[in-house]
């Protein structure tokens, strides 16, 4: 299934969308897509429902983040040699972990804000893992029994405060906006292998990321499992698992950084694609 949820921000209604790609609303249903709508029997339940029966949604609603009530976004950094490499660290042992706020949560074609005094705001296409069933010390070979499906995500990046100003990489990409997510959920029934999804950015029209998952370097089930050892993953959270190489940082012979007035598009393989203008925020 694709699980999407539509209208203002804060007043977003659940929806799916159907095998001939009608936005059908999901409301009478249930009252959101969140964390307690992600476990296993709901969505099986989900499934068997006849989609054309439900009430179609006309015209071009707005799409928020097709995941309510997320209560934490993990990410993996440097999780793609090729990204490491131009950003001139070497690839990790182990996974590098950090986290974006939850108000960093933005629809995947909302104008996404450049800071007061931001310099260096970057793009990073990425495959998202949502979690669906309580996970703590879980094993790689059982992690994708906690995955409730996956979807598209930039995690907008403002490189200056990251790297420059000490301490944690959180401050440079908590900002509001900088964690476009959707258009929608695909259920992990639906994606028959997370490592094989191809991945691509373009800034202004022009392609600067062009990536698959199969280039991990920790793929789904070891970052799942990893992150669990060290803190529990709650239906709904949501794992960002990194970026391939292509971001404005690493651009040749001078780094690229977005600005206001730029207009970024990005997509996966079944994850739909996103649209987002950059404004002055």
């Amino acid at each position: 299934m694709k699980l999407i949820r539509y209208g203002q921000p804060g007043a977003e209604r659940p929806g799916l969308v159907d095998a001939q790609g009608t936005l059908r609303d999901l409301s009478m249903l249930l009252p959101d897509i969140g964390p307690a709508q992600l476990n296993p029997r709901t969505l099986s339940a989900l499934a068997a429902i006849d989609a054309s029966r439900l009430p179609a949604v006309y015209g071009s609603p707005r799409l928020g983040s097709p995941v309510g009530g997320v209560g934490k976004i993990v990410c993996v950094g440097l999780n793609y040699a090729d990204h490491a490499k131009e950003a001139s660290m070497q690839p990790p042992a182990e996974p590098v972990l950090f986290m974006k706020a939850v108000t960093a949560l933005s629809g995947p074609n909302d104008d996404v804000r450049i800071p007061p005094g931001a310099t260096k705001t970057d793009w990073e296409v990425e495959l998202g893992i949502v979690i669906g069933t309580r996970a703590r010390h879980v094993a790689e070979a059982d992690a994708l029994s906690y995955v409730a499906g996956y979807v598209l995500a930039n995690d907008v990046s403002e490189r200056a405060w990251q790297i420059e100003r000490g301490g944690q990489w959180d401050k440079g990409k908590s900002y509001d906006t900088f964690a476009p997510i959707g258009p929608w959920l695909v259920t992990a029934d639906e994606v028959a292998d997370p490592h094989a999804i191809d991945l691509w950015l373009e800034v202004n029209g022009q392609r600067v990321q062009n990536g698959s998952t199969r280039n991990f370097i920790f793929g789904v089930p070891t970052v799942v499992s990893y992150i669990s050892q060290f803190l529990t993953l709650e239906p709904g959270d949501l794992i960002l698992t990194g970026t391939p190489a292509g971001v404005g940082l690493g651009q040749k012979p001078t780094p690229w950084f977005l600005k206001p007035g730029d207009v970024v598009r990005l997509g996966a393989t079944g994850l739909g694609e996103q649209l987002q203008k950059y404004v002055s925020g």
